[in-house]
């Protein structure tokens, strides 16, 4: 005789990873700068993220 799951009842407890060093100040280290040093950095990380979006898209369109 098949059983059915009529519900089914998830839980999870999420934690942040005890061995990783605190940033000061308690902002994440990927936190922008109010001085625009890493101003390079996000247009790298910009111009990666546009390429990859445009890759997608252009396989979305050959299928």
């Amino acid at each position: 005789m098949p059983v059915e799951i009529r519900e089914l009842h998830i839980r999870v407890n999420v934690t942040s990873p005890q061995n990783e060093p605190a940033s000061p100040g308690g902002a994440p280290s990927s936190a922008p700068g109010g001085n625009g040093a890493g101003g390079a950095g996000n247009e790298e990380i910009i111009a990666a993220c546009v390429e990859k979006v445009m890759e997608i898209l252009q396989n979305k369109t050959e299928r």
